[in-house]
């Protein structure tokens, strides 16, 4: 893989700074940026007052959402092109999506659609990697079956890396798994890769469930071969995350449930860590324990049952919510899985699939998050994000070996994302693609400009570079912020 120089461009949103304090911040290290040099470097920046912290929720579907079927519907198409959906209204003008999402139509004020991402594979483990990293190129020796230290970091790994801690907590956050197949492939793109794995993101592996199931268990348990499974190995374990009130920090050691995963990521950080970078671990791991709003995000048992309700009693809704909860509590980023063994991967039985068991519990759960946001106030400090690898070919396709009933394959050349909030403005439509929602015509973005809006969002600098386990610097930014007008 070509690396940029130190002298190549780096397209930024932000203002340039001058050549003096460019020295200046030089002198206190501007390749690496650490937190209080971050902070230094955005207070220095002419005309760039220190905004308040933002934050961000990545809701990553894996296997591949049909952007046919969901936020760019083509009903003039043909009927092997536009499929069983139909177009619904929504507060927007000019905006149409899919009848089976008809509460994020009410809502449509709140998010923008952006129907022209698009980057150049349609392999699953590569197209996760161009979204979670926002680099649509491929290290040498990519291995779609696992990670490699040599992979490129994840979005969630240089946030966890660079956004600066808030009330002692890790910066960042993933939910409610990590993308693992059903086959035991581990999808490459999650992790800090060459950034270190001191810097990887706390993964709260908060589901336990049968490795094979699929989607919103336990209301919308499925399989895409439509065979069936029980409920009873099904659920969302939250009770290693309690501990009893009044526990120390000092009495973390030995402890089970969540502190397995601290210590075993603690043990998993390269030895070069500082003592310091473990005391600040420790310390992020003692807030997750002992703060009591932090402990309240993941107790969703206190939750009244109007709540749980609103946002929906399965996996989806209890994901969303535990995510606004810790946006609240000061969690910088949260990235959340939604559909475990690549759910949206809907090569067959696609109408039936989406219609009955994905659309219902993701629509109720992501509306009720963009509502509840909105009446906090939280809405316009929090970007809410979500995008999948891909999306699915425009002409419907039938696997007869596989599926019993027709559905779309994978197409990296286009797909929908919804962005919301975090001072982007709602009731917009980015860009379009062409009759048979198959290629951009309009404003084309790349996953470099998804992750360029994200760091922004989380007030990374754009002259900001990371250094690697070799101490080499790289640029954070590889794109431009997507323009909402």
């Amino acid at each position: 893989m070509v690396r940029p120089s130190l002298d190549s461009p780096v397209a930024c949103a932000h203002p340039r700074v001058s050549r003096r304090v460019a020295l200046q911040a030089g002198a206190i290290g501007l390749l690496g940026l650490g937190h209080a040099e971050l902070t230094a470097l955005r207070a220095a920046t002419p005309g760039s007052p220190p905004a308040p912290p933002r934050s961000v929720i990545f809701i990553f579907l894996s296997g591949g959402l049909s952007q046919i079927d969901s936020f760019d519907p083509k009903p003039d198409a043909p009927e092997e092109i536009r499929g069983e959906f139909k177009p619904i209204a929504t507060r927007t003008e000019g905006l149409w999506i899919c009848d089976p999402l008809p509460r994020l139509a009410q809502v449509s004020h709140l998010y923008t659609v952006v129907r022209s991402l698009t980057h150049g594979t349609n392999d699953h483990s590569a197209g996760h990697a161009f979204m979670l990293t926002g680099r649509s190129t491929l290290p040498t020796g990519f291995d779609p079956t696992r990670p490699r230290p040599e992979d490129e970091p994840s979005i969630a790994a240089l946030a966890n890396a660079l956004a600066p801690p808030r009330n002692h907590l890790p910066p960042v956050i993933v939910l409610p798994d990590r993308i693992v197949h059903n086959t035991g492939r581990v999808i490459p793109g999650q992790f800090a890769g060459l950034l270190g794995t001191r810097h990887e993101p706390w993964f709260l592996d908060v589901s336990a469930f049968e490795a094979s199931a699929y989607g919103a268990f336990p209301d919308y348990e499925f399989d895409h071969q439509q065979r069936a499974y029980s409920p009873r190995r099904k659920q969302f374990d939250l009770s290693s995350l309690s501990v009893p009130e009044g526990f120390q920090a000092d009495r973390l050691q030995g402890r089970l449930g969540l502190l397995r995963q601290i210590d075993n990521q603690v043990q998993a950080m390269d030895r070069s860590a500082s003592t310091a970078s473990l005391g600040s671990y420790r310390e992020a791991a003692a807030s997750l324990l002992t703060e009591p709003r932090v402990r309240s995000a993941f107790d969703l048992s206190r939750e009244p049952a109007q709540v749980l309700e609103r946002y929906g009693n399965n996996s989806f809704g209890w994901s969303l919510l535990m995510s606004r909860r810790l946006v609240e509590a000061g969690v910088s980023l949260v990235q959340v899985n939604l559909g475990n063994n690549e759910s949206w991967d809907t090569h067959g039985n696609a109408f039936p699939s989406l219609r009955d068991k994905l659309f219902p519990p993701t629509d109720r759960a992501l509306a009720a998050l963009l509502e509840d946001l909105q009446e906090s106030g939280l809405l316009e400090s929090t970007l809410v994000v979500m995008a999948s690898e891909f999306g699915r070919t425009p002409r419907i396709s039938h696997l007869p070996q596989h599926y019993k009933l027709p559905g779309r394959d994978h197409w990296g050349r286009a797909q929908s994302i919804l962005l919301a909030g975090g001072g982007i403005p709602g009731g917009r439509i980015v860009g379009a693609t062409d009759r048979s929602g198959g290629t951009p015509i309009a404003q084309p973005q790349t996953p470099e400009n998804l992750a360029a809006t994200i760091y922004q969002t989380l007030g990374i600098p754009a002259q900001t570079f990371w250094r690697d386990t070799l101490d080499r610097p790289f640029p954070v930014y590889h794109g431009t912020p997507i323009a909402v007008s």
